[in-house]
């Protein structure tokens, strides 16, 4: 069972954790960096003061409080009722269980049946596949390519972008 909660200050170290991990980090388009845990508490403090416009959520599951993820709908617009989409699952062991597909589908019906959003749009890697199939298996549309626009691991790779209107979403 899988359960959001917002993301909290004694997250941190966990999430400083994941992104320190190579493994964790190549699956989405942000480049691999050192990042100390001062970094990512100012990170926090950025989130605090931006949560008109952003939702943090820690993925925790079968009623644990400790995440094995976060979940995320960022650059809420309002007035055109949009956000981007951002999910990212930690632990290996947790990967392929389906957490990540009850995350994105529990945040999807926050910010389509709460926040009254109209579209939620993101942007994969290419070959993210794993990622892919899980987007498009909620019903996210792949809109284009965003050609070269990361450079990660020595190479340039492309993105992928894709969007979900809240008439499409089924609530899965």
């Amino acid at each position: 069972m899988v359960t959001l909660r917002e993301l909290r200050r004694d997250d941190l170290p966990i999430v400083n954790r994941w992104r320190a991990e190579r493994s964790v980090v190549d699956g989405v388009s942000a480049p691999f960096r050192h990042i100390g845990l001062d970094v990512d508490v100012e990170w926090f403090e950025q989130y605090l003061r931006r949560r008109g416009v952003d939702v943090r959520c820690a993925i925790c599951v079968d009623g644990a409080d400790a995440p094995i993820g976060l979940v995320s709908l960022t650059g809420i617009d309002q007035v055109h009722r949009h956000a981007e989409f951002h999910v990212l699952i930690g632990p290996e062991d947790a990967k392929n269980k389906g957490v990540g597909t009850a995350a994105t589908g529990a945040m999807l019906q926050h910010g389509f049946g709460d926040l009254n959003l109209h579209r939620i749009a993101l942007t994969v890697l290419a070959g993210n596949h794993r990622a892919l199939r899980v987007y498009e298996k909620i019903g996210f549309t792949r809109e284009g390519v965003l050609r070269d626009a990361v450079f990660k691991n020595g190479s340039y790779q492309d993105l992928i972008a894709m969007a979900l209107l809240a008439a499409d979403f089924n609530g899965t």
